[in-house]
Parts: C-alpha cells; sequence; structure tokens
C-alpha cells in the first residue's frame, strides 16, 4: 500500500516548514512518494524562487548578469540546507543551473530549477532517492503527457524506500525540460499516484481543504468534507480551487481519492476529492462565482424553423477566436455568454466586430450587454432533491438579486445563474444561506 504526499510551496518554504514535513511523511509508512514544490514565500515581503529563477531567465536572455538575483536564489537554499544541519554539498547543483541559465538555457529549464533543487534537498531530508522529473516524465510531441510516464514511474519506484521527485516539470520529446504551467506540482503528484497505482493522493497546502464558498465573502463558510471529481470540476470552473484544474484527471482515471491537507495542521481531515461520494442530506457541496461576462442576445422571429442558425451564430465567435460559456435559448432568441477576457486582445475590443458580424445573421435584433457575474451552486444531491431550484431563486429573490441568466447542466449537478456583478457577493451569500 503506497500514498503520495506532494507538498506546495509554501509547506517547504523553510527548514521549520520542512521539518513539519518529515514528521508528516515520517508518520506513515504507506507515504513513499514524495513530490516537492519549489521553495515559496517564507513571509509576506519575500519573492518565490520560481519568481526569481524566471527573471535570471529574463536577464540572461538579454545578455545581462543574474549574479545578483542567482545570488539571493543561492542564499535561499544553503540557509535551508545549513538550518536542517543536512551533510549535503548543495553547490556543484547550484552552480551548474547557474551556469546553465546564464548561458541561454530555456525558460522552462530556469524555472524548474527551483523544484530540482529543492527535490534534492528534501530527498537528503528524508533519507530517500532522489529522482530526476525529467528522467521519468515526458512530454509527447504535441507537448501532452506521454503514456509511458506511467510505466517508467511504475519500474523506477518499485523497490524498497522512500522516493523523491520534484514536481512541475518533465523532458519534453526533443529531450529538453518542458514544464507544465505554473502550480504544475499538483499535476506532477497526480501522474506519479496514476504511475504507483497509490492507494491515496496527499496534496498537502496551507490550508485544510476546500469551503463550501469564499471565506472572503462568507467568513463563517463551512469546510467541505467530501467532493467528487465533478463536482470540484464545476467549482474549479469559477476559480474556487485550491488545486491545479489538471491535477484531477490523472488520478480520476484510476479512481484514486486526492486528500487536501494542511502542513501546519496535520490534524485536520482536510477534503477528499473521490470519483463517487452518498450526498446525504447535503444537497449543495459548494457555491462559486466570478465576475467578468458578457452577453450577446441575437432576436429573429422563427429563429427555430430557421436550419443552422444556430450553429452560424456559433461560427461568428469561432471565426473570430473567441470561446464561449454558455448558449442559453428561446424560442425567438439565442444568448452567446463570453469571457471579457476573450474579447480583449492587445488592447484591443473584439465586441464590434462580433455585432457587425452577427448582423450579416439579419437578426431582428443584437444587443452586447456587460457586466454579468455567473454563480454556480453545485451538490450532487441536486439532481434528487425536489425543490432545489424553487429554494435558491426564493432565496435571490429574497435578497433582492435579478436573475439574467439561467444555465442547468444535464447532470443537474450544477445550476449556474447570470446577475448583476454588483450583486455578486449578497448572491452568494444568500444561496449559502439558505443551502448551508
Amino acid at each position: 500500500m503506497v500514498s503520495v504526499a506532494k507538498f506546495g510551496g509554501t509547506s517547504v518554504a523553510t527548514a521549520a516548514q520542512l521539518l513539519k514535513v518529515k514528521a508528516i511523511v515520517e508518520a506513515d509508512p504507506a507515504r513513499r512518494l514524495v513530490v516537492p514544490s519549489a521553495p515559496g514565500k517564507a513571509d509576506a515581503k519575500d519573492t518565490k524562487v520560481t519568481d526569481l529563477l524566471y527573471l535570471c531567465h529574463e536577464l540572461a536572455s538579454k545578455g545581462q548578469d543574474i549574479g545578483v538575483v542567482w545570488g539571493k536564489i543561492e542564499k535561499r537554499f544553503l540557509d535551508i540546507v545549513r538550518d536542517l544541519g543536512l551533510a549535503l554539498d548543495l553547490k556543484p547543483t547550484l552552480d551548474e543551473a547557474r551556469d546553465r541559465i546564464a548561458g541561454g538555457a530555456s525558460a522552462d529549464y530556469a524555472a524548474s530549477r527551483g523544484e530540482a533543487i529543492h527535490g534534492v534537498v528534501v530527498a537528503a531530508l528524508l533519507g530517500a532517492t532522489y529522482i530526476d522529473a525529467a528522467e521519468v516524465i515526458f512530454f509527447d510531441r504535441s507537448g501532452r503527457l506521454d503514456p509511458k510516464t506511467y510505466s517508467t514511474i511504475k519500474a523506477r519506484c518499485a523497490g524498497p524506500g522512500r522516493f523523491v521527485i520534484p514536481g512541475f516539470y518533465g523532458q519534453a520529446a526533443d529531450g529538453q525540460v518542458k514544464t507544465f504551467s505554473r502550480g504544475g506540482s499538483d499535476v506532477t503528484g497526480a501522474v506519479v499516484a496514476n504511475g504507483v497505482d497509490a492507494v491515496v493522493y496527499e496534496n498537502w497546502t496551507d490550508v485544510s481543504g476546500f469551503l463550501m464558498t469564499d471565506p472572503r465573502v462568507v467568513a463563517e463558510a463551512k469546510p467541505i468534507t467530501e467532493i467528487t471529481y465533478r463536482e470540484l470540476r464545476e467549482l474549479s470552473y469559477m476559480g474556487a480551487s485550491v488545486l491545479h484544474e489538471e491535477a484531477v484527471f490523472p488520478v480520476r482515471e484510476k479512481s484514486i481519492p486526492i486528500n487536501i491537507r494542511n502542513t501546519n495542521r496535520p490534524e485536520d481531515a482536510g477534503t477528499r476529492i473521490m470519483a463517487t461520494r452518498d450526498p446525504g442530506h447535503q444537497v449543495v457541496v459548494g457555491i462559486a462565482g466570478t465576475k467578468g461576462f458578457t452577453v450577446f442576445t441575437i432576436e429573429k422571429a422563427m429563429m427555430n424553423n430557421e436550419v443552422g442558425f444556430g450553429r452560424r451564430v456559433l461560427d461568428v465567435f469561432e471565426r473570430l477566436g473567441v470561446s464561449y460559456e454558455h448558449t442559453p435559448t428561446g424560442i425567438d432568441t439565442m444568448s452567446v455568454v463570453v469571457s471579457d477576457k476573450q474579447l480583449q486582445v492587445g488592447g484591443v475590443s473584439k465586441n464590434e466586430q462580433i455585432l457587425e458580424d452577427l448582423g450579416s445573421l439579419r437578426p431582428d435584433s443584437i444587443t452586447a450587454a456587460p457586466g454579468m457575474a455567473l454563480v454556480a451552486t453545485v451538490g450532487l444531491g441536486m439532481n434528487h432533491a425536489i425543490g432545489t431550484a424553487a429554494r435558491l431563486f426564493s432565496a435571490l429573490a429574497k435578497a433582492r438579486v435579478n436573475v439574467r441568466m439561467i444555465d442547468q447542466g444535464s447532470s443537474e449537478q450544477n445550476l449556474i445563474v447570470g446577475i448583476e456583478e454588483a450583486d455578486l457577493a449578497t448572491a452568494i451569500r444568500a444561496i449559502y444561506n439558505e443551502f448551508a
């Protein structure tokens, strides 16, 4: 029985934090695979090592000296080694990374060195075997994870003892270092968990799991003890996540549960993410919302009798490289909800071009209404609880929140409403108070 423990940047930011990591790992013999991040901020005024590494690459690419910035990176690592009392000569590893970055190594190589170097430190602290992620995690020519990754990890981690595989990066098809997107150590942990058929993937961070909603909006928000992969995906879509969104897929494939834990409060159970759960009396598991959407509404009499009209509407957005979020429709109306981020390219708005191209479809009217926020109410129990929608809309009505759009997924586990941006916090509080 093997589990994988991934530790985030705040969990490994200082020697004191690393001693907590050591205690956590040694408390459970099953924690044989450890995936560390690069050191995060030691305090509010500190800078993440990864950010310093990106700065080094930027300086080097301009032919400028990286000495001052690299000195901060080197001091950070050497101070950690010293404070831990490790008999580890890290200087050759640091020197090699510095020379390659100064010599023009790629941005991915530079950014990955935080995890790569820290992995050496963590392995020494735990008495574990260090495995360079570039030797076991592979990307194909399209930039996707190569399936041979899983069998390679399984083979390399088959022996006794513990293993440390740094997060965030792997090897591209051309043999060069390639990183995941920021926060990608979460993905590494999930990939390793899949490769070794882990019984659980523990993701250790600085919070004790997920809360039902944003604590900045609802200070007393309750913790979520269990949530399914699908429910998490729905909430993550609205930005409510402490986990990289791509980290779910490798473990979901084998129904490996994820456990979000707090390094500073290891006694807390945290949140378990799994394939299925018993919804019990918990109809709603979470509420999340975000601002910044524009609604394009097309009205045309007898639209429903015009074959292919909806496709032509969406083709306008596709030609302009704009992805859409939702398409609520009526008999003679069709709305397309678009994130404002999709409508801006280099400071230039695509709104006018969209309206012009939609006008070629000869609708009776077209409007573009900005300033909309979306609120997602998510829960596995929603599709079995009669009156859930009635309760939600009643709560919004009592809070005097006007609903501009309604969209419910076919799974009936997610109900999204569009409201005025100014009403976002009020709406989230109203829904939370109704279902918490």
